[in-house]
């Protein structure tokens, strides 16, 4: 398991393009309270890398190849992990908000949102919940 401070939120991306992964990770990268603890390009791989490695967070896509997001996050529901799931996707219509916040995600975002926006959304799931932590 990853060492990491009391305070710093453990976050897995989710995503099945590499270019939004390591993107997403180069901005997390610089951010003092967050630590990436993995990417996944698939939901079935998120679902894998959650069990292994224990994030707080789940920044998730819903469009991917296999299982889609919308899949692994209620599959992350039913597996009680404690991981909240924060959708970011590049689908903005109602119906899908809809099925993702239906499915379990805490939050939804679409790719084209700030950096910003993305970190506060990480943090508020982050603290909207006590998080469960295994030592």
């Amino acid at each position: 398991m990853l060492e990491t401070d009391p305070g710093v939120i453990r976050v897995l991306i989710a995503d099945d393009h590499p270019l939004m992964r390591k993107g997403l990770a180069d901005i997390l990268d610089g951010i003092d309270d967050i630590q990436v603890v993995g990417a996944a390009e698939d939901g079935a791989a998120a679902l894998a890398l959650t069990h292994a490695v224990r994030p707080d967070i789940v920044l998730m896509d819903i469009s991917m190849p296999g299982m889609d997001g919308i899949e692994a996050t209620q599959k992350l529901v039913e597996m009680d992990t404690g991981a909240r799931v924060v959708m970011l996707t590049s689908y903005s219509e109602q119906e899908k908000i809809t099925q993702a916040l239906a499915a379990g995600a805490v939050s939804y975002l679409t790719k084209d949102a700030p950096p910003e926006a993305v970190i506060r959304a990480i943090r508020s799931a982050a603290t909207s919940a006590e998080l469960p932590r295994e030592d």
